[in-house]
């Protein structure tokens, strides 16, 4: 079926969403078949191991139960009580509505909380959101969003509570960082598509089958969600990859930029300051952290942001126990 015709289908079936949501299945689709005819080449050294910002909970069986983020809390090592600390708050920017909600209960405990957005200084979003029309970027969030069952960061966080600080780079400096450094965005869509063919090649990474039927499952949404936080889970494989020997404007660079605002915030008195940054910035934030503030981690908690379990199966005919 050509591509119009599958989109005109999926907005019949669908509604104004679907559109949006053939041209994501379409995405998805397309990587997988270049990844599969790729030629084999290196895969890079792995860096820390997995589960240190991001991890899958599985049953006794092995069965994904849910994904979750960290809250890892740094003190110095003599904390004293005036001591600033810091919290790593990980991130990951399309969860369950009530990932979303519990965080917001958590940043009330701040004196600061430091977000990431390339957006001019001092931006703020409003509640909800903001209204970002129909430019593909809007209209391929729409589509993931009703592909996966999710909710998006932007939409759910309360951006508008005062001990929230805009922490991360203008358009501009971004765009300026990269210039200087010789970056381009093709340059890292490019290191992230070798890294991906590097894994299927390798044997290493079987998701490209496993994506395919997840399209087409009965329960489509848990299923591509199982498939997808499989990939998540290797966020350290794929800083590797980004950051390079000499570090990113994507990761490192907006990194320095927080830390510029975490001292200014430290020096205006704030004593319990959160970064809520995505997972894949956090080694980095820890190991500067480390280096140029003397904090180090001394507690770690998780929060579930994706519900991986499979539909409760009906008891078997006779069965008067409970179902669990």
């Amino acid at each position: 079926m050509p591509f119009r015709e599958f989109a005109d289908w999926m907005s019949l079936r669908h509604g104004p969403g679907g559109r949006a949501l053939a041209a994501v299945l379409g995405v998805l689709v397309a990587c997988v078949l270049a990844a599969s005819a790729a030629e084999p080449v290196g895969v890079p050294a792995q860096g820390p191991s997995k589960g240190r910002f991001l991890r899958i909970v599985r049953d006794a069986q092995g069965r994904p139960q849910s994904l979750q983020t960290a809250i890892v809390h740094l003190a110095p090592a003599a904390a004293g009580p005036g001591a600033a600390t810091v919290d790593l708050v990980a991130a990951t920017h399309i969860a369950d509505k009530g990932y979303y909600e519990q965080l917001n209960r958590e940043f009330r405990r701040y004196d600061a909380v430091l977000y990431e957005l390339v957006a001019p200084q001092g931006t703020r979003i409003p509640k909800g959101g903001r209204k970002t029309g129909d430019n593909p970027v809007s209209a391929v969030q729409k589509g993931m969003k009703n592909l996966l069952e999710l909710e998006f960061q932007l939409d759910q966080i309360d951006y508008t509570a005062k001990n929230m600080v805009h922490a991360d780079m203008s358009p501009q400096q971004f765009a300026q960082s990269m210039r200087d450094r010789g970056e381009s965005v093709w340059d890292i869509l490019g290191r992230m598509f070798v890294y991906a063919m590097a894994k299927q090649s390798s044997g290493d990474d079987t998701s490209g089958a496993e994506l395919l039927f997840a399209l087409f499952d009965k329960h489509r949404a848990l299923a591509l969600k199982r498939v997808l936080a499989e990939q998540f889970e290797d966020m350290e494989g794929v800083l590797v990859v980004l950051e390079g020997p000499n570090g990113s404007t994507l990761v490192s660079q907006r990194n320095k930029t927080a830390l510029e605002v975490l001292r200014k915030q430290m020096a205006s008195g704030k004593r319990k300051i959160a970064i809520f940054y995505g997972a894949a910035h956090m080694s980095d934030f820890e190991k500067r952290l480390a280096d140029d503030f003397g904090l180090h981690a001394v507690q770690v908690r998780w929060l579930p942001a994706w519900d991986l379990k499979g539909p409760a199966k009906p008891p078997a005919k006779g069965d008067k126990s409970p179902r669990p």
